[in-house]
Formats: structure tokens, C-alpha cells, sequence
């Protein structure tokens, strides 16, 4: 009778078990975020040197990455080229209705509220959050965590903490090129492209442009930043199974981060600008 009970609900206890085991590893990444945050500015303070390394690592890259400058090329040619498309489809759209003055509207908009901060969140995870996944996994498989452990070297304010703070850190300076990057390649494809008056262009830019907006797009960019650093470490820090555990902790991560960067811009979209985007084009 026992046994039948077994049978017929081993399924269930696997369902069951299955939710436990992610509850745990849910509970697990919160407490290594929890403990991360909170060395932080200590590990900024006793490791400097670490993480000015690490800052420079981050910006210029390192190795072959080197080569091409590192995150700051490549999250640069990535908002050039999304700027010029939002100009492309933007007045190639708003062309169809006869409002292609409005290009700079849709320039100023969307390049500060979606486009940048999302290609920004993109580019570093796809760079240094993925080489950072690699290399403590890298550690972790080789042992050389368990190493600094044994030298009373703690690993998380070590490794982790030092990474989230030049992350943080790195992010302002690259965002503005990212920034700055789509509204020249937007002008550039509106103005020299489509032969659009600069004024026309200009002044729709400039009205829709909020200040504000900059600043929380910097804020929202800090927070990815945050988020991605923090997504990539764990996953790095906790790999296992060899070289093909690692590689496997990388795809892990850049999923993990891809998600956690939309899910951010929707939170923080709603949280600032609400349901109705906190403008009114009519006027």
C-alpha cells in the first residue's frame, strides 16, 4: 500500500521539491545581493586599488577586448546606431501622416527614456557582466576562491563588492557617451540624411528634452548597472562542474541580466512617467 502511494505521487513530491529548490536558491542570490550591498563601501575603502583596477577594466577593457576600446567603443557604436534607426523609422513614420517635423520629438523621447538606457544595460552585461561571470567562475572551478579564503582574504568584498562598485561607478561616464552618441547619430541621420531643417529639428529636441528625464535616466542606469553586476557575480561566484559549468553560468547570467534590465526600465517607466508617459503633445 505504501509503495502505491509512492508511485502514485512521486510526481507531485517532484513538483514540490522542484519549488523548494528555487525558493532556496532565490532566498541563496538575495542573501549574497544582501551581503554584497552591504560590503560595498567598506571594500571601496580596502581594496582601492582593486577596484580602480577594476573601474579601468571595466571602461577600456582588457586583453583583445583592449584592441576596440573595450565597453565604452562598444556601448558607444551600440546607441550610435540605435539613435540613427529611431531617426530613420521615426521620420519614415511620422513622414506617412505628414508630421515629420516631429522627428526631434520622437529623438528626445525615446533615446532618453527607452533606447539608451536599455542599449547601455544591454552592452554591459553583454561585456564586462559576462567576463566578469567568467572570471570568478573561472576562480571558483580552479579553486583559487576557496585560496583567498584560506589567506583571510573575504572573498565577497574581495571579488564581488569591488566589481559592484566600479560597475557603478563606470556607468555614469559611459552613459553619457551613450547619451551623447544617440542624439548626434539622431540629428545626423534627420538633418544630413533626410535634409531636414536643423532649426525645425532643433526646436522640437530641445522643447521635448526634459531635464529631468536626463537625470533619471542616469538614475536607471546606475540601478542596471547595479543589478547586472550583482546578477553576474553571483553566477560567476557560485559555478561549478569545470570549464563547462562556467560556460553554462555565463548563458545563465546574460538571461538572468537581459531580463532584470527590461524588467527595471518598466518599473522605473512606470514609477516616474506613469500610464500616460508625462506629456502632452497637443499642447
Amino acid at each position: 500500500m505504501a509503495l502505491a502511494a509512492t508511485g502514485r505521487f512521486s510526481g507531485t513530491r517532484r513538483r514540490f521539491a522542484s519549488a523548494n529548490r528555487s525558493i532556496d536558491r532565490l532566498g541563496e542570490q538575495a542573501l549574497f545581493f544582501a551581503r554584497a550591498i552591504a560590503w560595498a563601501p567598506r571594500a571601496v575603502t580596502r581594496y582601492p586599488k582593486e577596484t580602480l583596477r577594476l573601474i579601468a577594466e571595466i571602461s577600456m577593457g582588457t586583453g583583445a577586448l583592449a584592441v576596440i576600446g573595450g565597453t565604452v567603443v562598444i556601448v558607444g557604436f551600440l546607441t550610435l546606431f540605435t539613435g540613427g534607426t529611431i531617426a530613420v523609422q521615426g521620420y519614415s513614420s511620422l513622414g506617412n501622416i505628414g508630421v515629420e517635423a516631429l522627428t526631434g520629438f520622437f529623438a528626445a523621447f525615446i533615446n532618453v527614456r527607452i533606447a539608451a538606457p536599455v542599449i547601455a544595460g544591454i552592452g554591459l552585461a553583454a561585456t564586462i557582466g559576462a567576463g566578469s561571470t567568467a572570471q570568478l567562475g573561472a576562480m571558483r572551478v580552479s579553486e583559487e576562491i576557496d585560496a583567498l579564503e584560506t589567506m583571510a582574504i573575504p572573498s565577497i568584498p574581495y571579488l564581488v563588492s569591488t566589481r559592484v562598485m566600479a560597475g557603478m561607478i563606470a556607468i555614469v561616464p559611459l552613459y553619457a557617451l551613450a547619451v551623447i552618441a544617440s542624439f548626434i547619430a539622431s540629428r545626423f541621420a534627420t538633418v544630413v540624411l533626410y535634409d531636414q531643417s536643423a532649426g525645425v529639428y532643433d526646436h522640437y529636441f530641445s522643447t521635448f528634452l526634459i531635464p529631468t528625464d536626463i537625470l533619471w535616466s542616469f538614475a536607471q542606469a546606475i540601478v542596471m548597472a547595479i543589478a547586472i553586476m550583482l546578477i553576474h557575480t553571483y553566477y560567476g561566484f557560485t559555478a561549478s562542474g569545470g570549464p563547462v559549468g562556467v560556460g553554462v553560468a555565463v548563458g545563465n547570467a546574460v538571461r538572468s541580466s537581459l531580463i532584470a534590465v527590461v524588467t527595471v526600465t518598466l518599473l522605473i517607466s512606470l514609477a516616474i512617467y506613469g500610464g500616460s508617459g508625462n506629456f502632452n503633445l497637443s499642447g
